[in-house]
């Protein structure tokens, strides 16, 4: 019997109590599971982390590990990032013919295609990084000619962020089960639009606006 010990992580005790981010890995190991696992199989161990993808130190992940090699179970996580962020760590236990990795949202990748995805994953951290910090710099070079953001802009920016943050999280807990389920994007836009539940715009909801919340909530 296929036997699975499976790792979940999530970056702060907030995600961790309300559930946002272990939720969506949760749903994609329980679709790998029905969809793409052999059959029969059994789970025979959950472990949990609450810290950040670049903390080396992670007990529960060591414990999962450890259960892995004595058993012979597959390591499942949801995504790879959820492992962890640092493509050196990742490739260290590759290396090791003793610990068998499945990725949930990748059920038919090998060892050599994780490692590839965990390296062009890492260079567009990297990327976005050096961009992020590019943008702030042109920005305060932009506020001492300018003036800046005036503090009634600043607030209605916040407020939007707010009321996004909001939206999201109330349509990711109907379009989650309903995704989980099997559902198309477009049958739950469908579902949200009949239902009278509309987008932080007033409009009504499309498959892309339903991906891109899902997303966000992984």
């Amino acid at each position: 019997m296929k036997q699975y010990v499976i790792y979940t992580r999530v970056s702060t005790e907030a995600q961790s109590s309300s559930g946002l981010g272990l939720e969506a890995q949760e749903r994609d190991i329980d679709i790998f599971l029905n969809n793409f696992s052999e059959v029969p199989y059994e789970v025979i161990g959950r472990f949990q982390d609450v810290l950040s993808g670049g903390a080396d130190d992670r007990p529960q992940l060591a414990l999962a590990l450890k259960l892995v090699r004595s058993s012979g179970a597959e390591l499942l996580v949801a995504k790879l990032d959820r492992l962890s962020r640092k493509v050196s760590f990742i490739a260290a236990l590759m290396d090791d013919a003793a610990i068998k990795l499945r990725v949930a949202s990748m059920p038919s990748a090998d060892k050599f295609q994780l490692h590839i995805y965990a390296a062009l994953a890492e260079q567009e951290r990297t990327f976005i990084s050096e961009r992020t910090k590019a943008a702030l710099k042109e920005a305060k070079a932009r506020g001492k000619k300018l003036g800046g953001l005036r503090d009634k802009t600043m607030k209605r920016n916040a407020a939007i962020q707010a009321k996004a943050k909001a939206e999201a999280e109330r349509v990711v807990k109907i379009a989650g089960p309903l995704r989980q389920s099997g559902a198309t994007l477009a049958s739950i836009a469908k579902t949200l639009n009949e239902t009278g539940i509309p987008t932080s715009r007033g409009g009504a909801w499309t498959p892309t606006q339903i991906s891109r919340i899902l997303h966000r909530a992984g």
